[in-house]
């Protein structure tokens, strides 16, 4: 089940649902943007944004993912660096070519609590395991 707001709708959504909320003209408005895995090659597009209505702030990054037939995932903010003069995002927890297999949502328009688990548990777990050399270790 998803979070709820207190008059009790679902409170991350994207853009495309929280109509009545917008970006801040001041901020770059990260849809459209090339994003960019920890290798620096292109994984795909932000296509909308997620916000959650309780803290208006953006949770999510919607990505249409290159090469994938219609495959959208979502990135998490905290795990984004959005540059607002290069047009792109880039993450630092995983590879362009893991973005496929970030965990699919059930309903394109809302996200559970057990769902929000697995796909910042995905990003989290790039950091130590996306590449070989992550998993060794530095001392």
């Amino acid at each position: 089940y998803p979070d709820l707001t207190d008059d009790g709708r679902s409170k991350i959504v994207p853009l495309r649902v929280a109509v009545d909320f917008h970006l801040s003209p001041e901020d770059p408005d990260p849809r459209g943007m090339a994003v960019l895995g920890a290798d620096g090659h292109r994984a795909g597009v932000v296509s909308d944004v997620w916000v959650d209505r309780s803290e208006v702030l953006i949770r999510y990054l919607e990505v249409k993912v290159d090469g994938e037939a219609g495959n959208s995932v979502l990135l998490p903010m905290t795990m984004a660096v959005v540059s607002g003069s290069r047009r792109t995002v880039r993450v630092r927890a995983i590879l362009a070519s893991q973005f496929g297999a970030v965990p699919a949502l059930e309903n394109p328009e809302q996200i559970t609590l057990y769902e929000e688990e697995r796909v910042m548990g995905y990003y989290g777990g790039g950091h130590l395991y996306a590449t070989r050399d992550r998993q060794e270790p530095w001392l």
